[in-house]
């Protein structure tokens, strides 16, 4: 099982910067089109297991939502499936694009 914690955003502006860390969003597909952190995949109950099979394990993983609470059962749930460091937004999209409206994407 590997780890999981809360990120402030501050801290984790430097991880999401890599082009290594794995971005998933958790919110509803019509809020991911409106915007989401560039690099971001929008992940659902629907393709949680090909996700889960594709993705590789030893990179980082923040996970968003809306306001960074949804995230947290999310992430914790991520680490139980052997993803290494996994990272909860606090404060969601929403905090996100109110610090950084230049570094929200839109669309799918």
């Amino acid at each position: 099982m590997g780890t999981f914690a809360c990120m402030p955003i501050a801290q984790a502006e430097p991880l999401i910067a890599e082009p290594t860390t794995q971005i998933v969003d958790i919110r509803d597909a019509n809020s991911f089109a409106a915007g989401h952190i560039p690099g971001a995949i929008q992940l659902s109950n629907t393709n949680l297991p090909q996700f889960v099979a594709a993705a590789d394990f030893s990179k980082p993983l923040v996970v968003v939502c809306y306001h960074g609470i949804s995230s947290q059962n999310a992430g914790q749930y991520l680490a139980e499936q052997g993803f290494e460091n996994v990272y909860s937004l606090d404060g969601g999209m929403t905090a996100w694009a109110l610090q950084h409206p230049n570094k929200v994407e839109h669309g799918l």
